[in-house]
């Protein structure tokens, strides 16, 4: 495969993933007004932008601000409507790879965004992106044939789930302005799946484990680790009987293993500089892939413009 291609499709997998996931942590923030009033949003909102986005920490933001720059701000590649917009680019590159149905699926979102009405509708704009990037990637896994096209796709699409979780599950270790563990796991839509998996015993450690280590939660960090490895594995098969040719292979075994094999209390103890360690990881694996399969400039990290 071209690698000009090949990095359009894992670009595609990023940036609409990078929808669903940006629409979940500004929700996150959206559902604290519920919990701690207009003052506790606005904190809130300062700690997510200047702390888990990677912007400036001395900076005083609003909701409203975060709103303009994660949702609204059409120049930004880590905005929902920057991720669209790129999303349809890479598409258009690809567009002989694609399905029909898929590339459909892009460019009515992108075209159809636009069209939702007032930025002050923000509920309605984050459930819309939503919903539109889980449909986007049904159609991707149902249309596509999975060679190594749809490994590509899914590989961009798991790297990000694992730094957006991550992001996500940030918010609710943070000290100050931070969020309750029952908004983090509604964000990742976990509700159901968390009270079936451990019989309703709610508490802030057993909803973090979820979050981090279940094995077969799609959301979970590891679960998106382990599928973005397998992604690798079929596109970069490694028979070399001592170590692995690939960085970016052995860079994700070594954050897979890290987490799945240590005593969970020792990672839950640990899980803010945990969570950052994967977002590292993410990004060196990224990197790895990018001189790997597409040399010539990655495309912009997720906080790399917030700097």
């Amino acid at each position: 495969m071209l690698s000009r291609i090949a990095e359009s499709l894992f670009w595609i997998g990023r940036y609409v993933e990078r929808v669903d996931g940006t629409a979940r942590l500004v929700d996150v923030v959206r559902l604290s007004m519920l919990e701690g009033g207009l003052a506790g949003h606005d904190e809130s909102a300062n700690m997510v932008l200047s702390v888990v986005m990677g912007g400036d920490p001395d900076a005083r933001v609003t909701y409203s601000d975060l709103r303009d720059r994660l949702v609204f701000d059409p120049t930004s590649a880590s905005s929902i409507s920057g991720s669209w917009n790129a999303a349809r680019d890479n598409a258009r590159r690809a567009r002989e790879t694609l399905s029909t149905d898929l590339w459909a699926a892009i460019n009515t979102a992108w075209l159809r965004w636009g069209r939702l009405g007032p930025p002050d509708g923000t509920a309605r704009h984050l459930s819309w992106a939503r919903e539109r990037s889980i449909l986007i990637g049904g159609i991707a896994d149902s249309t596509m044939s999975h060679d190594e096209a749809w490994d590509f796709l899914v590989l961009g699409r798991y790297l990000e789930r694992a730094d957006m979780t991550a992001r996500i599950i940030t918010t609710g270790t943070l000290p100050t302005g931070g969020l309750s563990w029952q908004s983090v796991l509604s964000s990742c839509g976990g509700n159901q799946a968390f009270m079936r998996s451990n019989q309703g015993l709610f508490n802030d450690r057993n909803v973090a484990t979820f979050l981090v280590l279940n094995r077969e939660f799609p959301r979970s960090v590891l679960y998106a680790l382990a599928e973005a490895e397998a992604a690798l594995e079929r596109l970069d098969p490694d028979h070399t009987p001592i170590g692995f040719t690939g960085e970016g292979r052995r860079l994700l075994g070594r954050i897979r293993t890290s987490l799945e094999y240590r005593l969970p209390t020792n990672i839950i103890n640990e899980l803010p500089q945990q969570m950052a360690r994967v977002e590292q990881m993410v990004t060196a694996v990224s990197d790895a892939v990018g001189a790997r399969y597409f040399p010539g400039g990655p495309e912009l990290s997720w906080t790399e413009e917030l700097r």
